[in-house]
């Protein structure tokens, strides 16, 4: 009896003791980070500092994923492509499920796995889709969860002042 009691109170605390990570919110800045690459080879989280990100939590499972993706690739369209990045991060379980949503879609911007959920923790994705927006410091300032129409002008003209980016005239625009 005395055993199973130390084997619970060690359960307990390792549990205890082993605390999440931490979810950040609106004005955190991300902490680091490797990515393990879904068709691009791994990079540091940190190697995207320098310009504005924006960051997309999604699943090959989840259908309100699959149908903004199309317009996250219009949405840098709307912009100088060198104003901002874009990344992916799937919350797949199986790597390959998600390597070949991005085959599929034809995605423009990398795409990485979340193996050990650690940025599914960190940027809070209890919900997907899940939109992170950060600036050239990584200072998070806004997220948006559920699906969107990103290339729509309501959202490019706040993707624009959130990140404080000019958008190019749209035809329809002018």
């Amino acid at each position: 009896m005395k055993n199973l009691l130390t084997i619970l109170l060690f359960l307990y605390s390792s549990h205890v003791l082993a605390s999440p990570q931490q979810e950040l919110n609106e004005g955190d800045h991300l902490n680091p980070a490797i990515l393990d690459g879904l068709l691009v080879k791994p990079r540091k989280l940190s190697d995207y500092q320098g310009k504005p990100l924006v960051i997309i939590v999604w699943a090959s499972w989840c259908s309100h994923c699959r149908e903004e993706m199309a317009s996250f690739i219009k949405l840098k369209q709307r912009f100088q492509a060198r104003d901002f990045n874009i990344i992916g991060i799937s919350v797949d379980d199986d790597a390959l499920l998600a390597q070949n949503f991005v085959k599929q879609s034809k995605l423009s911007f990398d795409n990485y796995i979340d193996k050990n959920v650690y940025l599914e923790n960190m940027l809070g994705a209890h919900t997907i889709p899940l939109t992170v927006l950060v600036d050239s410091k990584g200072l998070i300032l806004s997220k948006i969860y559920g699906s969107q129409k990103w290339d729509d002008n309501e959202h490019v003209h706040f993707i624009a002042k959130v990140l404080h980016l000019t958008p190019k005239q749209k035809s329809s625009d002018k």
